[in-house]
């Protein structure tokens, strides 16, 4: 999960910050950390609105120019929006899902919910219920 936030100056040093990927949402920084700081919360908001809307999220998409600057979120809300994007296209009801992972319904939409801070263990076992594994990766910082 990784899109482009739009960085466009508006004044004294702050940043209006946009997601052209979602078409809507709007934030502001007045630094750079800020604007950094911003752009994550930002998306996952707008993520987390269209998983609570049960709306497909957008695909990302290339945005080149140094008004551009990549949003990713951290690992287990990543995989906690790849969860649903898997579930949404398998076409299975939460039921199902529920019954596969032996717990209550509403349990299932904590796996869903970037909010809440489910266990790994949980993550592994859901997408295992949808036939596919979690896998995470390392890679130097940049």
């Amino acid at each position: 999960m990784e899109y482009y936030a739009r960085y466009e100056p508006a004044g004294e040093g702050s940043v209006t910050i946009t997601f052209p990927d979602f078409g809507w949402g709007v934030s502001q920084g007045d630094t750079a950390e800020q604007a950094r700081q911003m752009s994550e919360a930002l998306l996952e908001t707008l993520i987390q609105e269209h998983i609570d809307k049960g709306d497909e999220l957008p695909r990302p998409g290339r945005h080149p120019g140094r008004k551009y600057h990549l949003v990713t979120l951290p690992a287990l809300k990543n995989a906690k929006a790849e969860l649903y994007n898997v579930f949404r296209s398998s076409g299975m009801r939460k039921a199902e899902l529920a019954r596969r992972l032996g717990i209550p319904k509403t349990n299932v939409d904590r796996l869903f919910d970037l909010r809440h801070r489910s266990r790994m263990d949980q993550m592994e076992a859901a997408f295992a219920a949808l036939n596919k594994r979690l896998k995470l990766a390392v890679e130097d910082a940049a």
